[in-house]
């Protein structure tokens, strides 16, 4: 039985205090918010190590590549085994933003080859909110020694984006998608034929994700699944390919796998040569 993705903060805290190789990522990144590291030390659960998003989940931004282009494997691979995880590790990611950037640690471990990661579903305030502790200051993990690999999990580039056969979903704002506002990209709107679907959407109001039939329910009335039960190809993007990653982890629960479009709208929208659609229909 494959392994679910999320896990809820009482599994953890019993998870912590069973015997058992626990490896705690925190992910505490947020659009515009360059003081992760400082909210990190602030406080974190106990045992966990901060991961750097800009720097360990991403190579450098180009206008070619996106905002947030994939690393390459062999840097992914050093900085897995300098957060400490072994083979046998059980890893649970977290952040302090309803899983918008966690889920791009968990996908990036997927896409690796490493199956035992879950994200803390509510994230920080999940675990708080349960009455359990949080640490001050840097935790330091001792190396590890996993090995990993890559290309695990399905990818699409620019041109494939374009024309892509089945469900493309956009999972920026709604606002950003029909292109009446654009904070950081170079030109408004979406790419033709792509879907709205604001991955915001697909959290309750304690930011948990919502109950897998409420979640297949959502998405099938983008025609994720047609109705004869057959599925459909689903690739999602947003804006750099962050929270692409939290659509493709919705999806998860529900049983269906999306591919992901790394260079997403920060790559599309620097492409002269692409032409970006606008308003509220595909």
């Amino acid at each position: 039985m494959a392994l679910h993705p999320l896990i809820e903060a009482q599994e953890l805290h019993a998870l912590l205090a069973a015997p058992g190789d626990v490896v705690l990522l925190d992910v505490r990144w947020a659009l515009g918010d360059p003081n992760g590291h400082a909210h990190y030390l602030d406080g974190h659960l106990p045992g966990a190590v901060f991961v750097d998003l800009h720097h360990e989940l991403a190579a450098a931004p180009t206008p070619e590549a996106g905002r947030h282009p994939l690393p390459t494997a062999e840097a992914f691979h050093a900085a897995a085994q300098r957060w400490g995880i072994n083979p046998g590790s059980r890893v649970v990611v977290y952040d302090a933003t309803r899983a918008l950037a966690a889920a791009r640690a968990w996908w990036l471990l997927r896409h690796a080859g490493f199956e035992n990661v879950r994200v803390l579903n509510g994230g920080l305030d999940a675990w708080t909110g349960a009455g359990y502790p949080l640490e001050r200051g840097e935790h330091t993990a001792a190396a590890g020694t996993v090995e990993l690999g890559w290309d695990r999990l399905p990818t699409i580039d620019i041109d494939e984006a374009e024309n892509f056969p089945g469900a493309l979903l956009d999972a920026r704002a709604f606002e950003r998608y029909t292109g009446a506002t654009e904070p950081i990209d170079p030109r408004a709107g979406h790419i033709p034929g792509a879907l709205s679907n604001p991955t915001t959407e697909n959290l309750g109001a304690d930011g948990r994700f919502l109950d897998p039939s409420e979640l297949a329910e959502r998405f099938a009335a983008l025609g994720v699944q047609a109705s004869d039960g057959e599925k459909r190809p689903v690739a999602a993007y947003c804006g750099s390919g962050v929270t692409a990653a939290h659509q493709i982890l919705a999806l998860e629960t529900i049983g269906v796998r999306a591919a992901l479009f790394p260079g997403s709208w920060s790559q599309y929208s620097a492409d002269p040569t692409r032409t970006p659609a606008t308003g509220e229909t595909p």
